[in-house]
């Protein structure tokens, strides 16, 4: 009996093709749905990060750009509803503005609208089932990428969904926790189709702030094979305040500002 007990004890170690010990194998994984949402953490008004590239991990810093967040509880064709405007720009143009609306209380998208400077306009009502991009209905399309679109799309209104591109705002609703894995079914309007992206809160870390200020923060890893992704969430405040990306020989980071201005 004890060969076969330590056995089964080795085959969960070396299965896991990490080397983690057993009690690795039982995390607390949690599936999000509405009721696990506490969009009471978002807070409302203008928030602003710093973003910036690196062509390896002590190259100097690169293709600067600032992200505006306008965040905002109202009413949306007569329902409670939250509002999330963004304006990207870099040193030279605004370059993507997009207005997202979604439920005050689960945080389902509703409505959004965006532009890209090398897209163009896209338009995606969740309520009504409609979609356009450069004004032109996506439901009518013949092209296989308007095609791909469009399908998309309706999958994602047959399922509970939290738009992707509402990443920042997503995490800080979360139930986070140590040892906690995430699974987040992630839709972006006008991209692929909807799936499930792990996140992993792997550990705790310390951020300085003005006037020797220590925030204590959680980390949280998304567990994508193809790049990694950490962020760094306020544990006091739920704030995603710091991002670091890391794919092939490129660095991205977001930085959250401490003070704010109103985009241009």
């Amino acid at each position: 009996m004890l060969k076969k007990i330590l056995a089964t004890i080795l085959f969960l170690w070396v299965g896991s093709g990490f080397g983690e010990p057993v009690v690795a194998q039982m995390a607390d994984t949690v599936r999000i749905d509405a009721s696990q949402i506490n969009t009471n953490a978002l807070i409302p008004g203008i928030h602003q990060y710093l973003v910036y590239f690196k062509n390896g991990k002590d190259s100097s810093r690169v293709r600067y750009q600032l992200w505006t967040r306008i965040i905002a509880f109202e009413q949306y064709r007569g329902r409670d509803a939250i509002s999330v405007k963004q304006v990207w720009e870099n040193n030279s143009e605004v370059f993507h503005t997009v207005t997202s609306y979604c439920d005050r209380k689960t945080f389902a998208p509703l409505f959004q609208q965006g532009w890209w400077k090398t897209r163009g306009a896209g338009t995606f009502d969740f309520i009504n089932g409609d979609a356009t991009v450069n004004d032109k209905p996506l439901s009518s399309a013949t092209d296989s990428a308007g095609k791909s679109q469009w399908n998309a799309f309706q999958a994602s209104l047959h399922q509970y969904v939290l738009n992707w591109h509402l990443d920042l705002e997503v995490l800080a609703t979360l139930p986070l926790k140590a040892h906690r894995t995430f699974l987040i079914n992630y839709y972006d309007p006008g991209f692929s189709a909807p799936r499930f992206v792990s996140y992993s809160m792997y550990a705790s870390d310390t951020l300085q702030g003005y006037d020797g200020q220590r925030i204590p923060c959680w980390l949280l890893k998304g567990d994508d094979p193809r790049y990694t992704e950490v962020f760094w969430i306020s544990k006091m405040t739920h704030e995603v305040l710091k991002l670091e990306e890391h794919y092939g020989t490129t660095y991205r980071y977001k930085v959250k500002l401490p003070f704010s201005d109103a985009p241009g």
